[in-house]
Parts: structure tokens; sequence; C-alpha cells
């Protein structure tokens, strides 16, 4: 167990969960900087890649509006990405730990594993106020695991974009570039 920079404490459940726990300590101080809206990057998870392949990226929203807007631009940029759910189970999974205030992995075993991180994260992303739903920070999350890296020499027969066809892909920094620049 650990206490993170937000004050809150971590039980370490998974030791394979390391990445979450630095982006935990990111989020709230990225917080701290009053931003309009916070977007993370992450090759997180395995399961991502399980469950959408190496062509489209997972995305998780705290508010509807960023999240039609990243998908937009992402779109625009000739980028995919899937909204995946938030959802309170996920955080229950984690949240009723003995010791802490959360857990880096949930009793829950591996299902829904991608939405876990996701909620994990999510309980760092700072309020500017004491209402939690109305006073909440815009945020996203984009799980890159599949799409970090590209596919190979093959994938130019296979119609892939071309931005996935030799290592390391970008991946969305044209999408973040027309979110930034375009709204």
């Amino acid at each position: 167990m650990f206490k993170t920079y937000s004050g809150k404490t971590i039980e370490v459940f998974s030791t394979d969960a390391e990445g979450r726990n630095v982006l935990a300590d990111g989020l709230w101080k990225a917080g701290e900087l009053d931003p309009e809206y916070i977007v993370d990057l992450a090759t997180l998870t395995g399961a991502i890649v399980v469950a959408l392949g190496n062509q489209i990226t997972g995305m998780w929203a705290n508010d509807d509006d960023i999240g039609r807007r990243l998908k937009k631009a992402a779109n625009r940029s000739g980028e995919s990405v899937w909204r995946m759910p938030l959802n309170a189970q996920f955080r229950k999974y984690m949240t009723d730990s003995a010791f802490a205030d959360i857990r880096n992995g949930s009793i829950g075993g591996r299902a829904g594993s991608s939405n876990t991180a996701a909620s994990f994260l999510e309980f760092f992303v700072p309020h500017r106020g004491y209402d939690e739903e109305a006073d909440k920070i815009p945020w996203v999350h984009l799980d890159i695991a599949g799409t970090a890296w590209g596919p190979g020499s093959k994938a130019r027969s296979e119609g892939v974009n071309p931005l996935f066809q030799f290592g390391v892909s970008g991946v969305h920094v044209r999408t973040l570039h027309r979110l930034i620049t375009e709204g």
C-alpha cells in the first residue's frame, strides 16, 4: 500500500499494474492546473487488444461532450476510437479494500479488465468543487496498447492505415492536434 500525490491510498493488488499507479499521480497533478479537459494515452492493458484488435483504440470518457469531440477529431484524422463503458461496478471491485482507498486491480478477475483499469484512473481525476458530477473535470483515457505499434510490412497488402505499417505508430498525435486546434 502507498499514498499517492492526491493523498489517496492504493493497495497494490497487481504488481503488473504499475503504469496506472503512475498515471494516478499525473492525472491529479494535471487537474491542479485547472484544465479545460484532460486526455491521457497509455499502453495500459492487453485486454483492449483482445477486445478491439490493433486498428481501434479503446476510449473512456467521464463527459459525453469531450468524448464526442475526441471521437470527431479522431475520425477527421483517420484514426479509430471506440467508446468503452465506465461503470460503477468496475470501480466497486477496487474500492472495497480493507487497507486503502482503492486497489490497483480487480477482485473480479480478468473480465472487463480494460474497463476496470479506466475506472481506476477515473478515481484520480479531481473535481473543481464539492459536487462530484457537476464539478468534474472532463477527462478521456485512450488505451493505445493495440494501436501503438504497427503490424509490420504485411499491413500494406491488407489495406491497413499507413500510419500503422512499421514500428511505433504515433497513434492519436493527429487526433490530439485536431482536438486542441479545431475543438
